[in-house]
């Protein structure tokens, strides 16, 4: 065979466009994979993160009744209504659901209040002395108490869960070692109601 006909193939192949949108389709198809699974696994973010917020208000709402079911303190009833409200999806305990106490809605993230401050800076220093607010004996950056609260207590409910993510093939984008943070917040003020016991 000679260099003309070597030459004339070549020109041949150069020329032939069968399977040219196959070799296209096949660098297109993995950025579109990525960009599919990316939606999804973002959709799923987002529903989640919509019944933990959905799921924190319904149980803030039986909260602030003051109501305490049987066999269970009020802080797990919330944790089970929260995780009834999110169809399964999450397994949280009491320690995914920060509850924190204030007297007032302007008390929220508030330190606890200097009533002297020695070298006048405005922040707790060592030998300052302050109002112990929450009553654990030392000098706090947010004057909160834990619990559910009491008649008329404010109280701020939040929720942090690590969601793992669906697929392995977005975790060095978004979230950190498989897992994304999810959380949800409220603040409510507890209704009147008789804490006496019947």
């Amino acid at each position: 065979m000679s260099m003309v006909f070597y030459l004339a193939r070549l020109r041949y192949l150069a020329r032939d466009r069968d399977g040219s949108a196959a070799l296209e389709f096949a660098y297109a198809f993995p950025i579109i994979v990525m960009v599919v699974v990316g939606l999804l696994e973002l959709m799923m973010i987002m529903f989640v993160s919509a019944l933990m917020e959905g799921g924190l208000r319904d149980a803030s709402r039986f909260a602030i009744t003051g109501a305490m079911p049987a066999g269970v303190s009020r802080e797990q009833a919330i944790v089970d209504i929260v995780n009834d409200r999110t169809l399964g999806l999450l397994d949280l305990t009491t320690d995914d659901v920060s509850l924190r106490v204030y007297e007032a809605f302007t008390q929220v993230g508030m330190p606890e209040p200097l009533t002297f401050d020695a070298n006048g800076n405005g922040s707790f220093d060592p030998g300052d002395t302050y109002s112990d607010v929450n009553g654990n004996g030392q000098w706090d950056a947010d004057m909160a108490a834990a619990g559910a609260g009491g008649s008329g207590d404010v109280v701020v409910y939040n929720l942090a869960v690590d969601w793992p993510l669906l697929t392995p093939m977005l975790a060095p984008f978004i979230g950190q070692n498989g897992l994304i943070r999810l959380g949800a917040s409220i603040a409510v003020r507890n209704e009147p109601y008789d804490t006496a016991p019947p």
